[in-house]
């Protein structure tokens, strides 16, 4: 938060935290325009902002007040927080102040520049109050450390080192301007940006290493090259450290160097020996000075190297050997050994002879100087002394050698032994003899020869070892043996043998002739696959050479005849490869589960030898499936023909769409995306329905969209139009539109001639195609003559038929149907037609009184005549002669009828001139709606058609 008052006055040494004095202006330097018009005003601080952008603001400063602020905050601190009170630090007057009576003109406090800094801080333009703004202020991150103060905001570059409070302050710059030109002066404000403790130290490394030699003497300072880092400065920073675990020869120190850097160095306070502990594992933990303090931690491990502090040593100090005389020559006697706790060459030994072993002794004995093995290297005979003295040394780098004494006594054997004396009959070199595997059972290896030197004692001999060999006497020869074989040999079991013929005579006295076998191997052994089945998986849209596996095949036959090698079989695919060498099996190209899910060939190994030998493994490949195919419809548009007044819910139609992938991928769900309110569609078949009657008067088509959206993840979708179109059914009947009452009435005159139209019926139907085709006809009549009247059954204009006679005045009631043409059942509606014909109406209420009467009408049960080409109905296959006969009737008919007509017309003509001045009553206009009111009580007057 902002500092208080009390803080700010300390910091500054005057009220409000006030660094510096305001410089009067010099006379004659005022602003033109003083306190004139607010047009002079506005145009004095435009020009001031002008000045203080593009003009050198040097020059500005030198007949205007400057001021400095020190203000100090803590980083991190949320929006709103008060940072200081610009009016009040400048002791400016605001309203209400010293004098109230006096107009003062409102303070406006404007930064000057909008810089860096302005982000963090929101100045408040009429009170002069600072916050802080929403954007949090973090020091760490703002301040770039150097060797003096870091300093960002509008004008960083003005800024004076003089006046900062620290070297190691953060600052933040902002130039603010106070108008009116009253109070008008360039404020300077300072913001500290106080450190907190919000940052732990870290190492650079998460294991730091160090190697210390184990001689190194107490009080060794090691430094640490890794220290840690905080960003905090000042107390807020690393101060110490400290490990976890000493171990008692430990502790840690910091030194600190002349730009302030802490340094940790690892200090040894006890002897180190390697060879008791090499390795010291502990936890380095850094510490600020921050309350409470933050702490961050590395492992150290401490290493202890070898030095050659250490020489070989003996276990004993005198090894006792007994030696017989009639030991052969490479006897082993005895073997000494040193050991050295160094490591590495500090820890080799050598072994030799020391000066007081005498020449003869060394003669006899051989000493291996690398492992210290004894060996008789001498035949022992009578002049061989029967006891030596061996003094052997332990020699090591830098050490004095350790001593061993090895005492050896040689007892003399009187007899002398039997001898073996072999003949081979089997490749043998440097006494091993060679065979090779698979040879027949039964093979001669060699002859042995039994003597006695003496030719006293009975020598026996027999085999010792074990191995598939059969040592038997060779007969008829007397000290004769045959060594041969007793199973065949097989390389991959056993390669070397090792038996020993020996010889014994009656007095006990052996004699060992030891014979090394070696089974030489052959190409009998084929590769064999780890598995014979192998059974992979990829998934499909593989990138091009993917890895599927590597096959491995062994041969128990050695050298080349063990080197396998592996080929694809003829039956698989030219786009798999398997490396020759490594058996390493790929696939070149993409995959397509949807073209081929399975893919099942064979592999072969074969070995080196001669002749090489082979063996099948089989691979089977399944393809998993990916989704990479969008559900497909069978048909983009779909189009259904549904009977209007389909029940609810019935099945409009299936729509059939298919998905390429399987399982989950597959599975596909319908949608409708648009009129969901009025159709479902059955996911699982594909059926449309809709959810109530459809009535194609009402809407004929619906066109919807077919969302399919399958399984899989990311799912794939398609979309299908849908067109359903109503057929119609005959479910209105004709609704008659004119005459609009059946109480309305036409004064149709006497005069009116014979063909004339009278007046109409008109009739609409809701229903198309046959549906709607209206037939109109008379089924009931009354009048004076009411046969007078024809309706036409196509238009339903009704004309007069006859001329009318004196006798044929009076009122004239017409039952017209109007009928479809539906099927199955047609439908109808009926009007009655009301004509009253006289030469004026008189008396409405007379004509009005006859309306209301029920009319006693007999109904003519008459179909209207139209010919109409059927659309629904196939025609039945009758005889043409029959309606052949009824055309020529009708067309006689027809030719009689229009010369009677035209007959009476012409009579007609004659009366003409005796009514010109009469006029006929007829309504118009005939195609058309008619307004009955106007009808019924005014009928209009037109001269004769």
């Amino acid at each position: 938060m902002g500092s208080s008052e009390e803080e700010r006055r300390r910091a500054g040494g005057g009220a409000a935290g006030l660094l510096g004095r305001s410089r009067r202006q010099r006379p004659g330097m005022g602003f033109p325009g003083g306190r004139g018009s607010p047009t002079a005003r506005g145009s004095l601080q435009h020009l001031i902002l002008f000045l203080l952008f593009v003009g050198p603001f040097n020059c500005f400063a030198s007949y205007s007040r400057a001021t400095e602020l020190f203000y100090s905050l803590n980083e991190g601190l949320p929006a709103g927080v008060l940072i200081g009170s610009l009016a009040r630090d400048l002791r400016l007057p605001t309203a209400g102040g010293q004098h109230p009576a006096a107009p003062q003109p409102p303070l406006s406090f404007t930064l000057a520049s909008r810089g860096f800094g302005e982000q963090y801080v929101h100045l408040d333009n009429r009170s002069g109050e600072l916050h802080t703004s929403g954007v949090e202020i973090d020091r760490e991150a703002l301040c770039v450390e150097s060797s003096g103060a870091t300093i960002f905001g509008a004008a960083a570059g003005a800024a004076s080192s003089s006046s900062l409070p620290s070297s190691e302050s953060c600052l933040l710059l902002l130039d603010v301007l106070v108008l009116p030109q009253e109070y008008f002066r360039l404020v300077k404000v300072k913001i500290t940006i106080r450190d907190v403790n919000d940052n732990a130290p870290r190492f650079p490394v998460t294991h730091i290493r160090l190697s210390v030699p184990e001689n190194a003497p107490v009080n060794t300072r090691l430094a640490i090259e890794h220290p840690a880092c905080d960003p905090d400065v000042g107390t807020n920073g690393v101060q110490t450290y400290r490990l976890r675990d000493n171990y008692g020869v430990f502790t840690l120190d910091v030194e600190e160097n002349e730009s302030g850097e802490r340094t940790p160095y690892l200090i040894i306070m006890g002897a180190l020996d390697r060879e008791t502990r090499e390795e010291y594992v502990t936890v380095i933990v850094a510490e600020d000075g921050g309350t409470p303090p933050l702490m961050g931690s590395a492992t150290l491990t401490i290493s202890i190297s070898d030095i050659n502090d250490n020489c070989p040593q003996f276990n004993d100090s005198q090894i006792n050997v007994t030696l017989y005389g009639n030991s052969s020559l490479g006897t082993h006697m005895a073997t000494v050994h040193a050991v050295d706790m160094d490591l590495g060459s500090n820890a080799q030994v050598s072994y030799s002879y020391s000066q007081k072993v005498p020449q003869p002794s060394r003669d006899l004995f051989h000493l291996n100087e690398s492992t210290g093995v004894i060996t008789l290297s001498s035949k022992v005979d009578g002049d061989t002394p029967r006891l030596h003295r061996l003094i052997i040394l332990g020699n090591g780098p830098g050490c004095i050698p350790a001593v061993i004494t090895v005492l050896v006594t040689i007892i003399k054997v009187m007899m002398r032994p039997p001898e073996v004396v072999p003949r081979f009959i089997a490749n043998e070199a440097e006494g091993v003899v060679y065979l090779k595997e698979l040879e027949p059972v039964n093979t001669p290896i060699a002859f042995f020869t039994i003597k006695d030197p003496d030719e006293k004692y009975k020598v026996n001999c027999y085999l010792d070892g074990d191995g598939p060999f059969r040592l038997s006497p060779y007969k008829p020869y007397n000290n004769e043996y045959l060594l041969e074989t007793t199973k065949p040999l097989d390389y991959e079991t056993q390669q070397l043998y090792e038996i020993s013929v020996v010889a014994w005579n009656s007095e006990g006295f052996h004699v060992n002739k030891i014979i090394k076998v070696q089974v030489l191997d052959e190409n009998d052994n084929s590769p064999v696959f780890s598995q014979q089945l192998v059974e992979l998986s990829i998934e499909e849209n593989n990138v091009p050479n993917a890895f599927l596996t590597k096959l491995h095949a062994t041969d128990a036959d050695s050298g080349e005849r063990g080197q396998v090698s592996y080929f694809l079989g003829p039956d698989a695919p030219s786009y798999f490869s398997l490396d020759k060498t490594t058996g390493v099996l790929t696939v070149s190209t993409q995959l397509d589960r949807e073209e081929k899910e399975k893919y099942r060939y064979t592999v072969k190994a074969v070995d080196s030898g001669f002749p090489p030998r082979e063996s099948i493994a089989t691979v089977t490949i399944t393809v998993l499936d990916k989704n990479d195919n969008s559900p497909r419809f069978i048909n983009k548009d779909f189009s259904f023909f549904v009977p209007e007044n389909f029940p609810g819910f019935g099945e409009i139609g299936v729509i059939s769409v298919t998905d390429a992938d399987a399982g989950q991928n597959g599975w596909v769900a319908l949608s409708v995306l648009n009129g969901s309110d009025i159709f479902v569609i059955d996911t699982g078949k594909g059926v449309l329905r809709a959810k109530v009657s459809l009535d194609r008067e009402q809407q004929s088509s619906y066109v919807l969209w077919i969302e399919a959206v399958d399984g899989g993840d990311p799912a794939l979708s398609s979309t299908a139009k849908i067109t359903v179109l109503l057929l119609d059914i005959n479910d209105n009947p004709p609704l008659v539109l004119f005459p609009q009452s059946n109480m309305s009435y036409l004064l149709v005159l006497p005069s009116t001639l014979p063909g004339s139209p009278i007046t109409e019926v008109y009739a609409v139907d809701k229903d198309t195609g046959m549906n709607a085709v209206i037939a109109y006809s008379i089924i009931g009549r009354r009048g004076p003559r009411p046969e007078s009247f024809r309706i036409d059954p196509k238009t339903g204009n009704i004309t007069l038929e006859e001329s009318l006679m004196q006798n044929d005045y009076g009122l004239y009631r017409l039952l017209v149907k109007v009928s479809d043409h539906g099927y199955p059942e047609p439908l109808h509606s009926t009007v009655m037609v009301n004509l009253f014909v006289n030469d004026t109406v008189s008396n409405e209420s007379y004509i009005e009184s006859l309306l209301r009467r029920e009319p006693d009408i007999s109904i003519e049960e008459k179909q209207p005549q139209i010919s109409i080409e059927p659309t629904h109905k196939k025609m039945e296959s009758t005889s043409c002669m029959p309606t052949l006969v009824a055309l020529s009737i009708i067309s006689l008919g027809s030719i009689t009828l229009v010369t009677g007509m035209g007959i009476y017309i012409c009579l007609r003509k004659v009366e003409k001139h005796h009514r010109a001045d009469e006029s006929l009553e007829v309504q118009i206009p005939l195609n058309g709606r008619i307004n009955l009111h106007v009808l019924e009580k005014k009928p209009m007057e037109i001269s004769n058609i």
